[in-house]
């Protein structure tokens, strides 16, 4: 049950409190509670077989504290007790008094041989002058303040103590704020349960344990939610306010509102003595039909001292104010009862919090997301750097408004929970306990609330730590599927796993000795040292992927050198060329396989779960030649370049040990499975007909024969939609990568598919009538590129051009009244085939030209239509309204009045349905 990933400082504090310990013996007649821990600072110092904690540590301003789950074990472990009392008064202190409640005063007699001096009191007293106090968690009511004063001035409290027995009688209280002992451990993270607790005989790992069962709900928040949602039936969040998700962490944090799918909006926890309700977005503050709840959210952070309420300018507060408390506008105050922010860095709330402050936090994080690309909203938003500790994190994705029923808070328990569900499913791989059928549909939400989770990268939180152990453990129980083509994920389980594999690979501390239960086919590939990468680049098309010609086998790391001109100027290395991110039910990858790494230093350590094609990502608008960069290890991939490669070089590249290739011609490059391209005798040739191919794509879209940007295709075994889309790169599906590289296969069979998605590449939203018109016009590069570069005629290219199918759809959509509704991809397409059978390619290049030159183009479908109408009449010199009209366009009076001197095609194909 140890758990090595655990920040250093808890490390050594563990090592020093539990020095020369083997094993706790607990067994007796006094039943310990679960102690529940939460925080940065809160570590277990004791587990037992059911991953309950029985004692803990932690920190608080600059001291630390220790906790026991019952008094009995101040007496019953003499050897725990010295180490804390060590580890206590903190290092390099040379104060040795220990004050020790007379309620305890057996302790005084066990430490008569040691080196402190130990005095028996009545109470805790501000000047007592000792460096630790020793005290019972039933007696501190009255001295709380104090020594919380105490402990945060860098004093250090051992307190022990149980809290089910004083729950049972007392019912109706809250056992976490009202509890005595709670009351000062709670300020630390750490809190006495009302769960009892199984005492054992409990070895002493030499790190800090850890065990999946330890991952619990403090609380049921039953109390809470029908305080909150008293005359409250529903929450209405109509408008333009758009929420970003919260993700809800933390053992004391609850969701308040949630959509129908799970995704929370409003959620709250306790955090020390303190409460905390986060709204994910400000303008909810100020809605009318909100007012009852925020009257009870308002009181119930305010937790009936009727204090003042400090709400912080620019927010709006007049909806608040009903709730009968007093209110000023003001920044952050420590007198203050409740506060009202947006989220912020203000770690003194944390603090605030902790000593028994209310705090309603009202902002989203989405925004920040958009305009901080690359950035990592859970550990770089700035609000999430108080949020995270206490249990709650606001999300780059949103939450869409509507009307949202309140949940039943007599069901409170059966919401779900990241932290909850997460036990569940650990108990599922590693006991195989049975999950219902609501939990497993839970599993798509767990795996994407814990990817979010693990990029909090919260090494200093043995909560996160914790967590981290959870799913390791899984991992190294359960394996992860190793799916394929031929075998593809089954189930939500499946799924589940691998969305987190390579997060869990990068969070666990020891990943070289989780990699075997990941990756399981793994061969030994032979390797390059210290290869050398020359690199000129000119991005004036935007973000450019540029090949290496190495690719890092999964897991194996690499160390990269790169000149220091490029640092921190928005340069990326990338491992992987597969970049779609899978959303389907089966798999036959993982979601994601491809990582990427900010250039920042000279020297950069790289690495990916998966492997990779190893590429530099260069940001847009850079130019520079000339630059030198060093591969420390890697495997060469087949990689060709024309004008580069020779055929000698070629002919062993192209057994090249690694399992993608790349094929790079003057204005494309291919990324294909290597064995593809093994029996590739002369690329020089493909080269030829692609070289040919893109000027033809240039050509009907009059740009030069040099793309601003090479072209990118990257055949996957399953990509994100369709069958290929466009974008940069190309994606497509392994099975039509073979076409790819055969010259025979574009000459006989044709290409329309990908020169498709190139078309795609070159549409314009300014002669563009979405939706109808997305799949069509850039049908027009297929067409041009297999009757003018291919020598292929339309019809043998596509069966869609069939004289008779283009008839009969043409002839369909006059009998269907010709609507727009249905005028699309084909149908659509037989419009431009028509203009372009009448007045040839030549006017499509010259109305493309026209374009060029236009500046704040119409927005509307109606407006756009009219252009381009009124655009390619006076291209042509003919005015083309009737034609257009017969096709449903919704031609109007101004653009037939601005083309009435031109002369009429009265005979257009369509006027045979008239």
């Amino acid at each position: 049950m140890s758990n090595p990933n655990v920040p250093d400082h808890h490390e050594e504090a563990y090592v020093s409190l539990m020095r020369d310990m083997r094993e706790l013996d607990l067994t007796g007649s006094s039943i310990p509670c679960d102690l529940v821990l939460i925080g940065d600072h809160a570590f277990p110092l004791a587990m037992n077989s059911q991953g309950q904690v029985l004692m803990a540590a932690s920190l608080y301003g600059k001291g630390r504290i220790v906790v026991v789950g019952h008094e009995s074990y101040l007496t019953k472990c003499p050897a725990l007790v010295e180490s804390a009392l060590v580890w206590l008064r903190g290092d390099g202190s040379n104060n040795t008094s220990v004050g020790i409640n007379k309620e305890v005063k057996e302790v005084a007699d066990h430490l008569n041989k040691s080196s402190f001096q130990t005095r028996v009191v009545e109470g805790f007293e501000k000047n007592l002058g000792v460096g630790v106090y020793v005290t019972k968690a039933y007696n501190v009511d009255k001295e709380v303040k104090d020594l919380v004063a105490f402990l945060k001035n860098g004093g250090g409290v051992l307190m022990g103590g149980q809290a089910w027995h004083w729950a049972s009688s007392h019912p109706k209280s809250n056992t976490l704020l009202q509890f005595p002992g709670n009351k000062l451990s709670g300020v630390a993270g750490i809190y006495f349960s009302e769960h009892r607790c199984e005492a054992e005989r409990i070895p002493v790992p030499p790190q800090i344990p850890s065990s999946w069962m330890s991952v619990v709900i403090g609380k049921d928040f039953e109390d809470d939610l029908e305080f909150l949602f008293d005359g409250v039936p529903e929450l209405d969040l109509q408008g333009n306010s758009l929420a970003s998700e919260i993700l809800i962490h933390g053992p004391l944090a609850f969701p308040i509102g949630t959509t129908e799918g799970g995704q929370a909006f409003m959620a709250g926890a306790y955090y020390g003595q303190g409460r905390v309700i986060v709204t994910a977005h400000e303008g909810f503050l100020g809605r009318e039909k909100l007012t009852k709840f925020w009257s009870n959210a308002i009181r119930w952070l305010d937790e009936g001292r009727q204090g003042v309420v400090g709400i912080e300018p620019k927010l709006s507060g007049d909806i608040l104010r009903k709730s009968g408390l007093k209110f000023e506008q003001s920044g952050f105050k420590k007198d203050l009862s409740v506060f009202v922010c947006r989220p912020n860095t203000n770690i003194d709330i944390l603090d605030y919090v902790a000593e028994g402050g209310g705090l309603l936090v009202a902002g989203h994080a989405w925004y920040w997301a958009q305009t901080h690309r690359g950035k990592n909203p859970l550990s770089d938003f700035p609000g999430n750097h108080v949020l995270n500790k206490m249990g709650l994190s606001l999300l780059g994705s949103t939450v869409k408004g509507g009307i949202f029923k309140t949940p039943d808070p007599s069901k409170a328990k059966d919401n779900y929970h990241f932290r909850q569900m997460l036990r569940r499913f650990a108990a599922h791989v590693t006991k195989g306990e049975n999950l219902s059928k609501q939990e497993e549909g839970n599993l798509k939400k767990l795996g994407q609330d814990c990817c979010e989770y693990l990029h909090m990268n919260a090494r200093d939180c043995c909560s996160y730590t914790q967590v981290v152990s959870t799913l390791t453990d899984i991992f190294k129980t359960s394996g992860l599927p190793q799916v394929c083509d031929k075998c593809p994920s089954k189930g939500a389980k499946d799924h589940l796993l691998l969305s987190l594999g390579a997060d869990v690979y990068k969070a666990c501390p020891n990943p070289d000795a989780l990699l075997p239960y990941l990756i399981k086919d793994n061969p030994v590939m032979p390797v390059v040292y210290n290869h050398k990468v020359y690199i000129n680049v000119d991005t004036a098309g935007g973000e450019e992927w540029i090949s290496t010609g190495l690719y890092l086998a999964p897991g194996l790391k690499t160390h990269i050198a790169v000149p220091k001109q490029i640092l921190n100027k928005g340069w990326q290395v990338q491992i992987g060329c597969q970049t779609d991110r899978l959303k389907h039910e089966s798999l036959k990858r993982a979601p994601r396989v491809h990582e990427r790494f900010p250039v920042t230093s000279e020297m950069m350590l790289v690495h990916n779960l998966w492997g990779g094609l190893i590429y530099l990502i260069a940001p847009p608008k850079t130019k520079e030649e000339g630059l030198e960069v060093t591969v420390q290890i890697a495997v060469p991939a087949p990689y060709y370049k024309s004008g580069v490669t020779t055929p000698a070089e070629w002919a062993l590249l192209k057994t090249a040990p690694a399992p993608w290739a790349e094929l790079e011609f003057a204005n494309l490059i291919m990324t294909v499975p290597s064995d593809v391209i093994r029996d590739l005798e002369r690329p020089d040739l493909l080269a030829v007909l692609w070289d040919d191919i893109m000027k033809g794509i240039a050509d009907l879209a009059v740009i030069p024969h040099k793309f601003p940007r090479k072209e990118r295709y990257v055949a996957d075994v399953q990509i994100s939609h369709g069958w290929m889309h466009a974008g940069y790169p190309v994606m497509m599906h392994r099975a039509t990568a073979a076409a790819l590289v055969s010259v025979e296969h574009a000459k006989t069979k044709g290409l329309w598919g990908a020169i498709h998605e190139l078309g795609h590449n070159q549409q314009r939203r300014c002669w563009e009538f979405p939706s109808h018109t997305t799949e069509c016009t850039c049908n027009l590069w297929s067409v041009y590129v297999h009757e003018n570069v291919i020598g292929m005629s339309k019809e043998k290219a596509h069966q869609a051009m069939i004289p008779e199918n283009r008839n009969k759809r043409a002839e369909e959509y006059v009998k269907g009244g010709r609507k727009l509704s249905s005028w699309s991809v084909w149908t659509a397409l037989e419009t431009y085939m028509q203009l372009q059978e009448k007045f040839g390619w030549d006017s499509f290049k010259k109305v493309f030209a026209a374009y060029h030159k236009m500046s704040d183009c119409p927005k509307g479908n109606p407006e756009k239509m009219n252009l381009y109408a009124e655009t390619f009449s006076n291209t042509v010199q003919m005015n083309l309204c009737g034609f257009f009209k017969a096709w449903g366009w919704p031609i109007e009076k101004a653009t037939e009045e601005k083309l009435s001197k031109l002369p009429a095609w009265n005979d257009h194909p369509m006027t045979k349905y008239n």
